[in-house]
């Protein structure tokens, strides 16, 4: 074998072709994988624009195998492993070509098709540099031919939208020679080690290998096992009196976490947590030989270690208003404050500044965090902007100033949410999509402690979760209500749409079940006897509409100016574009080949109305996807224009269908394909985007839950559905499996295998809903657990339920969470039986095949 370090572009260059054997898995990096290699090269990007040189960013290894010249003297290789970073590299070259023709730049498209994609003067398969497994194949090619099915389901056509979005946004913010910048990155700073087999080997056996090696060493490993390399004499009492106590205290994973902060807080501000080694050897070894030094750094490490539990057990804090804020931030998750936390503490201990001080800098940044949550700002960028604090305001001596004038700097994605900009986001945005649940449990739990009852609640034993007062599936008695409130032109049900999930609907209570969708006066009589200030308040209204939410709505946005100070003064450009905006231009980006949505759907994604979003979509210029915005019925708007010098090839029905959206009679796009802003906020992969999982099964609980789901079941559903639906269930018993339940107000069931010796791991197919009718096939759920992670698996999932008369489920959905109705799920009993067993047995196979102990991804 012989292995040499080069560059993507070197290694395809010629004419070359890189096939992926039958034996590989198919392509299976999703967001996390290339968000990460995606940060990487941004700051390739950004060094390189910045004047400096940009140290090549190792990507991996690359295995290759010598196969057969082809015809005209093109080598072929077979890729023994390495497959996923090469079809990304390809995938994101692809995007990038396609970035450059929308901007009109034709030459350098063509250069990057021709000289990395194809072999301009091979045919059929010949003519692809790089040809993925058979499953993949055709997702590839749509790409690489720029078809109009490109960019469709499954984790190709996912990676290649991914690129396009991301593109498009760094353009944006960019300089004109940004996309240039890119891919000189991508083509020339990207590292790769290429190891060659020699004719003969066999590649099966180095595949098998390379697959199955042992756990490897920590990065904190590797530097304890450098330091003490360079404590001959020092090292035995250094390890027994500092190192140790240190390790002990804090753990593994936490040690980690502090080497990786220690680097931060140090000036680092682009350190990463895969190369915490690389980087802190490369700052201690000046120190190599004087055993001094080095006992020194490890001593002032050892005194970090016990900062670290401040800010990760904040009862260990002595000073209260200190503690009170980091337990606060504690509560909010995450480890985003942490090195602004870090440092802090280390200022207290040393004498630098007062906890006082610290406790006020350190609440400028909860507020900083809490109003994006309340504006709907996305929470990309705030662990950059942590992480440059530090060495923004180390030298400053008013050191909770200065964290506050920091914030305030409006650079890139650093933005501290004005006044006038929370007061409307708390009137308008859907608030319970955004952020995780936890947090916006937090701002519920703040705006009702600012009450200062005299008796507090109790949150640890209250069980409390964040409740709709108008409810999500209201009954007709809401509807009813919301008649008499709707604008001339408006439905009830698009005014329910945008009241339901703002904060002025939403309230804390531990009553989720008895709640539930009752009418107003119902609710009333269970809310008055809330220990709850807030639900006092709600249950003295007559009523619950539009008016009284909004009231609301403006009581919470006036108190959360007083909880969470805003930035200085001036500090907020008044001509920034709302970030909704930007949202939705990465929402049509990141939607699949063949779906389509709605300006509603837009609409509650970003948070304002559908009638805004109509005059954007037609007024921007050069908006990417518009053409997939419909009216609520699936017709394409009257007033759909493309804009002036964009000329379509087609009409919007013209390429809707090409990309594989059926059409009916009347115009209308079939609703199967059709993506909800639930839909979109998953694609997105944001952070306030939950899907709904089983809840954990406390003793005696289940037969609660199994009882409340029956009883929304007969309530809501036909006896024919009913009877149906439990046959069904009783069968997956059978099957070995158990019924789990869901915690929301409608109580779901989910379908579930316990997995595993200690039966730890859960594995669900299908979520079903009793009220609203519908069951879900959990794709989203799926796909990131084995073996379903296995895009083929899915698809074969999907094909066997699509076989069942009345369900359609889309293909372009195979990323989602599609639905068909409960009533089909119970009709057709005998072929939905026939699915759950394969999805038993297909599940059992792959658990009698794994080792004993293993987990899932383990290996690569």
């Amino acid at each position: 074998m012989h292995a040499q370090e080069t560059t993507f572009s070197k290694l395809v260059h010629g004419e070359t072709q890189f096939q992926v054997p039958l034996y590989q898995r198919t392509y299976s990096w999703q967001r996390e994988e290339l968000r990460q290699l995606w940060d990487d090269v941004l700051e390739l990007v950004e060094e390189k624009q910045e004047g400096r040189s940009p140290t090549a960013h190792f990507l991996g290894s690359v295995v290759l195998a010598p196969e057969r010249v082809a015809a005209g003297g093109m080598q072929r290789w077979l890729v023994v492993d390495g497959q996923q970073r090469l079809t990304t590299l390809m995938l994101a070259f692809t995007a990038l070509r396609d970035r450059h023709r929308a901007r009109g730049s034709d030459k350098k498209a063509a250069r990057i098709h021709d000289l990395i994609l194809v072999n301009g003067y091979q045919d059929g398969n010949d003519h692809y540099r790089l040809l993925p497994t058979q499953a993949d194949r055709e997702a590839f090619v749509a790409c690489v031919e720029a078809l109009p099915t490109a960019g469709g389901a499954g984790n190709v056509g996912g990676a290649y939208r991914f690129f396009l979005a991301a593109l498009a946004e760094g353009e944006e913010s960019g300089r004109e020679d940004w996309v240039d910048a890119v891919e000189a990155v991508l083509r020339d700073y990207l590292s790769i080690v290429s190891i060659t087999a020699a004719e003969g080997d066999n590649v099966y056996r180095i595949f098998e290998s390379i697959n199955n090696t042992g756990v490897g060493l920590s990065q904190s490993d590797l530097l304890r096992n450098y330091l003490f390399m360079c404590l001959p004499t020092r090292g035995e009492a250094v390890y027994r009196n500092l190192w140790l106590p240190m390790q002990e205290l804090l753990g593994p994973a936490n040690l980690e976490l502090l080497v990786w902060l220690d680097l931060v807080v140090g000036g680092n501000n682009r350190a990463k947590q895969s190369e915490i080694y690389r980087d802190q050897k490369r700052r201690l070894e000046p120190l190599s030989t004087d055993e001094a030094a080095l006992e020194a750094e490890i001593t002032r490490l050892s005194l970090r270690a016990h900062r670290l539990m401040r800010i990760l057990e904040p009862e260990r804090e002595t000073h209260p208003g200190l503690r009170e804020v980091l337990v606060r931030l504690s509560r909010w998750g995450g480890q985003t404050h942490f090195p602004l936390a870090l440092l802090l503490l280390d200022r207290v201990d040393e004498g630098g500044c007062g906890p006082q001080e610290a406790a006020t800098a350190l609440s400028y940044a909860e507020s900083y965090m809490a109003r994006r949550l309340l504006a709907g700002n996305s929470t990309t960028g705030n662990n950059r902007t942590f992480m440059e604090l530090p060495k923004e305001v180390e030298k400053e001596e008013a050191l909770a100033e200065a964290v506050r004038r920091a914030l305030s700097a409006k650079t890139g994605t650093r933005v501290w949410p004005s006044d006038s900009a929370v007061r409307e986001a708390v009137l308008t945005r859907p608030f319970y999509k955004t952020g995780r649940s936890n947090q916006r449990f937090e701002i519920l739990r703040r705006f009702e402690e600012s009450h200062g009852a005299s008796e507090p609640v109790d949150y640890t034993k209250a069980q409390l979760t964040v409740e709709h007062v108008m409810p999500q599936q209201p009954a007709q008695q809401w509807f009813d209500l919301l008649a008499e409130e709707a604008a001339e032109g408006e439905s009830p049900e698009e005014l329910h749409g945008q009241l339901v999930h703002t904060l002025g609907n939403l309230t804390l209570s531990g009553d989720n079940a008895r709640l539930s969708n009752h009418p107003f006066r119902r609710k009333q009589e269970i809310l008055d006897s809330s220990a709850l200030r807030m639900n006092q308040q709600i249950a003295a209204q007559d009523r619950w509409g539009r008016a009284e939410i909004l009231a609301r709505g403006e009581q919470l946005a006036h108190r959360a100016l007083g909880l969470w100070p805003g930035p200085i003064e001036g500090a907020v450009h008044a001509d920034a574009e709302w970030a909704g905006w930007g949202e939705l231009r990465q929402a049509l980006l990141a939607m699949p080949a063949g779906t389509w949505t709605t300006y509603g759907d837009l609409a509650a994604l970003v948070g304002t109305h559908a009638v805004a979003v109509g005059q954007h979509v037609s007024t921007k210029s050069g908006l990417q996807g518009a053409y997939r915005v419909l009216m609520a019925d699936g017709r394409i708007s009257p007033g759909f224009r493309w804009p002036e010098g964009h000329e379509a090839a087609a009409d919007p029905k013209s390429l809707l269908l090409a990309e594989g959206v059926p059409f009916d009679e009347s115009g209308r796009a079939r609703r199967s394909h059709r993506l909800t802003a639930a839909d979109l906020a998953g694609l997105l992969g944001r952070d306030d985007f939950e899907e709904e999982s089983p809840a954990p099964v406390q003793d005696g609980e289940g037969d609660t839950a199994a009882g409340r789901f029956e009883t929304l079941l007969r309530d809501n559903q036909t006896p024919e559905t009913v009877e149906g639906t439990l046959a069904a269930l009783r069968f997956w018993e059978e099957q070995g499996g158990v019924l789990v339940y869901g915690e929301k107000s409608e109580t779901s069931c989910f379908p579930t295998l316990r997995l595993g010796s200690g039966r730890t791991r859960t594995l669900w197919p299908i979520a079903l809903y009793p009220v609203t009718g519908t069951v879900e096939v959990v794709f989203q759920y799926l796909k990131r657990r084995p073996p379903f992670d296995d895009e083929s698996l899915r698809r074969e999932l999907m094909a066997r339920l699509n076989r069942v008369e009345g369900i359609d489920l889309a293909e372009a959905k195979l990323d989602l969470r599609p639905s068909f109705p409960l009533e089909v799920f119970a009709e057709h009993g005998h072929e939905i039986r026939g699915v759950l067993e394969w999805f038993v047995h297909t599940v059992a196979l792959t658990e009698a095949r794994r080792p004993v102990d293993a987990e899932p991804g383990a290996s690569k």
